[in-house]
């Protein structure tokens, strides 16, 4: 037996993706979404306000471990750093986050479906060509890309749908894990000056971790240039 997955993040492209699915009645087994525990919280509303709006549930995925539990308190038991307590911000060579609160969530989660074959359905937009050629060696599906759909397209769509994330797309390119140390300077700075409460959460986190938020600035850094630059627009602002 075929089972259609939907796999939903909650951003723009896979709200899009979800929704034009039920709006052309293509059969969904499943819709399921993996909570790192760090999404923003206008996420976590969004979720619920699309569950409302097509009248089914969204399946939940965590990991057994929290982000933080990984980042400060899991102990390694193999290679050169057993024994050494978390494994700190990832960066882009260990993307530990993404390993271990996403991949091996899911790929657990999908053995429940054993004897069937699995057509998991990913939004990504035609625009997105590097994301679009991952995956070959799943029964992975793109119908936003299928159906010529932009990434400004698909949040278009969703702004006309009632969906607006409280904003957040309109601070954030991608809005992902509101902790990454990914995230540009720009959105960065964004953090700093729009999400305090975040903000404060994220220097806590830092200095609670033996490597610093990136290669280049610690939180506490990054909230020194910031600051700086905010005070110069205003001064700016003021002489003229």
């Amino acid at each position: 037996m075929i089972k259609h997955i939907v796999s939903f993040s909650g951003g723009k492209d896979s709200t899009a993706m979800l929704l034009m699915m039920i709006e052309n009645n293509i059969h969904i087994d499943e819709i399921i979404f993996l909570d790192t525990r760090m999404e923003f919280p206008q996420m976590y509303e969004h979720i619920k306000k699309v569950e409302k709006y097509i009248n089914r549930s969204i399946t939940v995925l965590k990991a057994e471990n929290s982000f933080e539990y990984m980042m400060f308190d899991y102990v390694k038991t193999k290679g050169k750093n057993k024994g050494e307590k978390g494994y700190s911000w990832p960066d882009f060579r260990n993307r530990w986050c993404t390993s271990y609160l996403k991949k091996q969530v899911i790929k657990r989660y999908l053995k429940r479906y054993i004897d069937d074959e699995i057509i998991e359905f990913h939004g990504i937009a035609v625009d997105e060509g590097e994301r679009l050629n991952k995956n070959k060696e799943k029964n992975v599906r793109y119908p936003l890309a299928e159906w010529g759909i932009t990434e400004k397209m698909a949040l278009e769509y969703c702004y006309n749908k009632g969906f607006d994330w409280e904003g957040l797309y309109e601070n954030f390119d991608r809005v992902s894990c509101w902790c990454c140390p990914l995230k540009s300077l720009k959105e960065l700075k964004t953090l700093y000056s729009k999400y305090p409460e975040l903000w404060e959460k994220l220097k806590r986190m830092d200095n609670r971790t033996y490597r610093k938020f990136r290669s280049d600035y610690s939180v506490k850094e990054l909230e020194e240039k910031f600051e700086k630059e905010i005070c110069k627009s205003r001064y700016i602002q003021r002489s003229f």
